[in-house]
């Protein structure tokens, strides 16, 4: 199985930073790393030219000009370029795990998505925060961390197998590609930050016939906190997943089939 991790950022330079530390601590690689980036100019681009040369893994680094928050439309296009069987997305401001990847190429299975969940770096410590050298045990009895059993990682995955809407999160989650292709990707109609599109991918997957493997224990990142932007499409986008929920349906009109044919060049 190929695997590509499709990693989401948006002028998160020193975030994305700790990430490639982690990433080269991982036990298992990647076979592909793809930045899906919504219009960074705060020199992401010069940090991930430095990175390319210290990973063996190929980095590709997907840039679209900053129109708002076009989220989806970028991850579509990592999709559209992933030569992984099997995407693993994981947002621009979670830092995994070192066993973040071997984690969820063991809970790859046909038939069903994986949802992981996350832990959060207190914000006034995010600075701090170094994925080669914090010991996370630490920081949590000293609440730097936030959620801390989320940080623990168990000598086996706890996985509720479901249908469920509580809990999608896009920081970390994971599907076959064939699947992702098969109900067009993300939907480009969620306009701006807020609920919506991820729980959308993930209940038109449901509606494929796939189920979810929620776990914890395992596949585990640790969010970097910031303060959160305002949401001002929170309403609309709710009603168009509630459409979703409604309807069952399983593909959505605007999506990935708009970039499949496209071959988009490394940036």
């Amino acid at each position: 199985m190929k695997l590509s991790l499709i990693i989401s950022a948006y002028n998160q330079r020193e975030a994305l930073d700790k990430i490639f530390r982690a990433l080269l601590l991982q036990t298992v690689l990647p076979d592909q790393i793809l930045i899906a980036d919504d219009g960074s100019a705060d020199g992401t681009r010069e940090l991930l030219e430095s990175w390319k040369g210290k990973t063996r893994v190929p980095v590709e680094h997907l840039w679209q000009a900053d129109r708002g928050f076009l989220k989806t439309t970028i991850l579509n296009r990592a999709v559209a370029a992933a030569t992984g069987d099997y995407i693993v997305f994981l947002d621009g401001d979670c830092v995994p795990h070192r066993k973040f990847i071997a984690d969820h190429r063991e809970l790859a299975e046909r038939g069903c998505w994986v949802q992981g969940r996350r832990c959060f770096v207190r914000e006034p410590f995010v600075a701090e925060f170094n994925p080669v050298s914090t010991a996370v045990w630490q920081w949590a009895l000293r609440g730097r961390i936030a959620r801390p059993m989320k940080s623990v990682r168990l000598p086996m995955a706890i996985v509720c197998r479901d249908r469920g809407q509580r809990g999608i999160l896009g920081c970390n989650m994971a599907y076959w590609r064939e699947d992702v292709v098969a109900v067009n990707g993300f939907d480009e109609s969620y306009q701006g930050r807020g609920m919506g599109a991820d729980s959308d991918l993930g209940s038109r997957v449901y509606n494929l016939g796939r189920r979810r493997k929620f776990v914890y224990g395992r596949a585990l990142v640790f969010h970097l906190d910031h303060p959160i932007a305002p949401r001002p499409n929170f309403d609309s986008n709710k009603a168009r997943l509630d459409d979703v929920l409604r309807s069952g349906r399983v593909r959505c009109e605007k999506g990935l089939d708009q970039h499949l044919h496209e071959r988009v060049g490394s940036k």
